[in-house]
Order: C-alpha cells, then structure tokens, then sequence
C-alpha cells in the first residue's frame, strides 16, 4: 500500500507533518518502537510507529531519524499522548532526512493503525501471488506464437495496470498496447537503456522522465545467433531490444519481476522468429555483394537483382532503383583486450537504422537486406521510383532515396550513450542507380563516403555521396601533423592577435571569404563601414604577409580555416 492511502482514511487520526513529495511510498510492513536505535529490528518499507519515550534531549531526534532513514523506513507517525505536540527538532530531522513524517491523534490506538496497515499489505501480496500465478499461466499459453509481443503487452495493461512498450536499441517501437509512446522519450528511454548495460548495471534500470517512472527490462536474444553469456556486452549492446514499463519496479515483489522476466523471454523467442525471416534477405544481400566483388558480368548481377527485387519489394512490378549504404562499429582496444566481432554487430545496427524511425513494428524491416563483409556491414537499399536521366541532357538526377544526416538524426542521442566513449559508428551513402552496371561504383562511392564520416569527430558519424564531389573529401586524408602546421602558419598569428586585441579577425577572415572577397557585402554582413573591414583585412595579410586579394592565398586561408 502507498503512504498516501493512510492520509485518505480518518479512522486512523493521521495528520502529515512533512514528506508531502514522498507520499507515493510503498509501505510493506508495519513497527511500533520506543528504543533509541531499533535499527536491527527493520528491513526497510515499515511504518514506524513511536510513543517519542526515547527522547529525553532535542539533541535525541537527529540521530534516531538518521537511523530510520538509513534502514529505509516508508514514513515515521509519531503519537501525540506523550508530548503533545510533535517537538519542533523531529519535525526538522525528519524534513532534512525526506522522510515523511505524522502526527497520531492521541484518541488513536496504534494497534488500530497496525491491524489496519498489516490487513492491507497482507491482503495485497496474497491478491498479487494469486494473480501472478495465473497471469504467467495466460501469458505463456497466450505468447507470441498467439499474436506477438502485443497480446503479450495487452495482457499486461488489461491485468496488471501495466503500460508497456517493445523498443529497439534505437528507440524506435517494436510493440505496444495503446497509443504509441513520443518518439522523444523512446529515444530517451532507450539511451538510458543503451548506458546502464554498457556500465554493468543490472536490469531493470530505473529513471523518472517528467515526473513519470520507467523500468527498462533487457530482452535477450535467445536464437542460434545468440552470444555467450561470458562474450564481451559490446558485441549485443547495439542490437538487443528492451521492455520499457511505465512504473517503477524498485518496490515489485519477487513474483512480479519474474513474471516481467518471462514477459521478456516470450518476447525473445519472438524476435529469434523474425530474425530466422531475415535470413533470405541476408543471403540475397551477401550474394549480390560477392558477385559486386568479384567482378562479375553486370547480367549475372542484373539476374540476382531481379530475384531480390520480389522478395525486398513485392509487387513492385518493375525492376527498382538501388542505393548502398556501408556501416562500420569500431571500438577502441586497450592492451590484453579480446578483439571485439563487430561486422554481426553493425549488420544488426544497419538494419536498425535503416528503418524509417516514425515505423512501428519489426515488419517494417522486412524491406532491409543487410550482408557483412569482415568488420563492415554492407546495405543494398531498393527504391521504388520513376528512371533516372540516362545523360547530362536530361537534367541533374533527382535527389532519390536515403540521405546520410537524415538517417542518424533521430538515432545519434541514444546510439552515442551505448557507444559509451570507447565506440564509433560511421555511415556512407551512394547515390542511387538504376542498373547492375552501377552498383560497383555505388559501393565504392559508400565506402569512400565512411571514410569521410570516419575522419570527423563524433561518436555517431554520416557522410553522403554529394560530399564526394568536394574538397572535403580530400582534407580528411590530409596527415594530422600536416593539418596542424598548416594551420598553425596561417591562423596562429590571427588567433594571437585576437587574445590580444579583440579585434576579432578570424570572424573577419571568415565573412570575406564566404563573400567571394566582396567588400560590400562583408561589410554588410559585419555591421561595419567599409574603410574598417579594410583596416582589418590590411591587418590579417600584415599578420601572415598573405594577399587576400590572390585567389591562392585565398585558397590557402579557406583550407586553413576548414581543417582547424
């Protein structure tokens, strides 16, 4: 029973004296006690009651609270009959300690207060046990195989009072009863989920977001690709799903945690269903990829695209487009470290985040075929749109199909926290193509595009086909000792000046730049008259005896000022 409760009967003559956040307590058991130090006598969630014979001094009350608060009691009534008033002292302990305090009518009996209390408690655990028992014997007769991890879920809200929600490691809903959980604090929940596993925590793991408590429950994958129990977590981390529960498990009895834990195992063996499904589209994947990779005749690639195209779009009727997207999972190694298998791990992820992140259900994954090749995970996307231009006459293509900062945008938040500081995930995208003639440079072109993601920084990193065609795919190749001196000899003297004198020329340098070296509009754009931007720059080529007015020492700072 909740703290609260006890308030909203008056036959128990209680009056709250402080403690009015923690009234959602749960009380368990029930302690009347007149020692200074009752401590061996407590296991935590009691009532405790007291006559207030223990103290004789004000200086009495902080350590008998301390005890209390330390033993974690629910709430402290204290009766009335002895002093009268509750002493001020008790009041302040209990209010520096959050623990709730009462104050007992003296026409009360505390045997009334405790037949009441431990008739309720009593009452409930035996209701819930008998509930429990039944309710597992529904679930596992009533699982997936019945209808999925829905009815699964419906059986919880319907007999437990339960909302729940089935998420992927992403945030992104697998399953609910109800109306779908806010695609924020999916992503919310499930980086919180992503975090404890990576620090060891045990589930369930508990957080209150907005006031409202959530217990996230692990669903292990329990199939043939299943890892030991003993494998390094970074290998599953980034791939299992969760059960996240809106209630805070902190004060379930045993019977209902194991209840949620064959809630999860139920669930479990329904994934193992889905991911078996994913099978035939993995191998469509793989093989297309061999024959890209050994160079095979565009018609034997063209006749393996047609048998994937039934499978990944049915019904299309004409031959799609496609796109290549390359992941990578890295993790950093320290000495004596086992090496971690991260190509079935960024396969997995590929997967994940593939799917369009507004989607709910594992179905909508059905369209993804995913192969790994060692530690890369290799995506061939179908397309279903109208032709490409077959020459420049026609016009630039159209901007089809998956773009790389849109395909992290909702993941990046709750991926970085089970990357957890010693991971990395980078993406590539080609642009898309009509033909098996093209999906050898498509792959290439994705490949290239990680290696840009991968020389920027961040956990959580996406590079496009479009940056393909610009200097920024050369910088990052550039060798860092190169970049820093390079940079160093330009925009050191600048910075330097800067420190000094305010005169703010880097921000400067930057504006005239990106103006094409129009003094007009620089002088726009910085609110300034235009003989001051001509004192600035006369300073800047000073500083770095450069000439902004070259297109190679224009060329020079622009580079410089990229790479910093």
């Amino acid at each position: 029973m909740r703290l609260r409760a006890l308030l909203e009967n008056d036959a128990l003559g209680l009056r709250l004296l402080g403690g009015e956040d923690e009234l959602d307590r749960t009380v368990r058991g029930v302690m009347t006690t007149d020692l200074k130090d009752p401590s061996r006598y407590l296991s935590g969630g009691e009532l405790v009651l007291t006559g207030l014979a223990w103290r004789t001094d004000p200086a009495d009350a902080e350590p008998f609270v301390r005890i209390l608060a330390s033993a974690g009691v629910a709430a402290l009534a204290a009766g009335e009959a002895e002093l009268g008033d509750i002493p001020d002292d008790l009041v302040e302990a209990c209010s520096r300690h959050r623990l709730p305090l009462f104050a007992v009518n003296e026409s009360v009996a505390f045997a009334t207060i405790t037949e009441h209390v431990v008739r309720q408690v009593s009452g409930e655990r035996a209701g819930d046990l008998a509930a429990v028992v039944d309710r597992h014997r529904r679930l596992m007769t009533s699982g997936p195989a019945g209808g999925g991890p829905e009815v699964v879920l419906d059986l919880l809200g319907s007999d437990l009072d339960l909302r729940a929600w089935v998420l992927s490691p992403t945030g992104r809903q697998i399953a609910g009863a109800g109306e779908p959980l806010d695609t924020g604090l999916a992503a919310t929940l499930a980086g919180e989920h992503l975090a404890a596993t990576r620090t060891g925590r045990r589930g369930p793991h508990r957080l209150s977001v907005a006031g409202t408590a959530y217990s996230l429950f692990p669903i292990r994958n329990t199939g043939r690709g299943a890892a030991p129990a003993s494998r390094d977590v970074r290998e599953t981390v980034l791939s299992d799903w969760l059960l996240a529960v809106e209630a805070d498990a902190g004060d379930w009895p045993a019977a209902r945690l194991d209840l949620l834990q064959g809630v999860t195992q139920l669930i479990a063996v329904e994934r193992d269903r889905r991911d078996a499904a994913r099978t035939v589209r993995r191998r469509l994947a793989q093989e297309v990829l061999e024959l890209v990779q050994t160079g095979a005749a565009p018609a034997e690639i063209a006749a393996r695209l047609r048998v994937a195209a039934p499978v990944l779009l049915p019904g299309l009727g004409t031959a799609p487009h496609w796109q290549v997207v390359v992941a990578r999972v890295e993790w950093d190694q320290e000495a004596g470290q086992s090496p971690v298998d991260t190509g079935p791990v960024a396969q997995s992820l590929l997967e994940e985040v593939l799917v369009d992140p507004a989607a709910v259900g594992a179905e909508s994954a059905d369209r993804i075929a995913v192969a790994h090749s060692g530690d890369e995970a290799i995506a061939l996307v179908p397309l279903a749109t109208g032709p490409l231009p077959e020459s420049e006459d026609e016009g630039p293509a159209p901007a089809l199909g998956l773009h790389a900062d849109a395909l992290l945008a909702s993941v990046r938040a709750p991926l970085s926290a089970g990357l957890d500081g010693d991971g990395r995930l980078t993406l590539g995208v080609s642009a898309a193509v009509a033909s098996a003639e093209g999906l050898r440079g498509a792959l290439e072109e994705a490949r290239h595009a990680r290696r840009v993601a991968a020389a920027r920084p961040g956990r959580v990193c996406a590079a496009g086909h479009h940056e393909l065609a610009s200097h920024v795919l050369l910088l990052p190749f550039v060798p860092d000792d190169v970049r820093r001196a390079f940079t160093a000899r330009l925009l050191d003297p600048l910075r330097d000046y800067d420190r000094r004198h305010r005169a703010e020329l880097i921000p400067t340098l930057e504006a005239f730049l990106d103006c094409d070296g129009s003094w007009t509009r620089c002088a726009t754009r910085l609110h300034l008259h235009v003989n001051t931007l001509r004192y600035r720059v006369g300073r800047i080529e000073q500083l770095t005896g450069r000439d902004l007015s070259r297109l190679e020492d224009k060329l020079d700072f622009f580079l410089a000022l990229r790479m910093s």
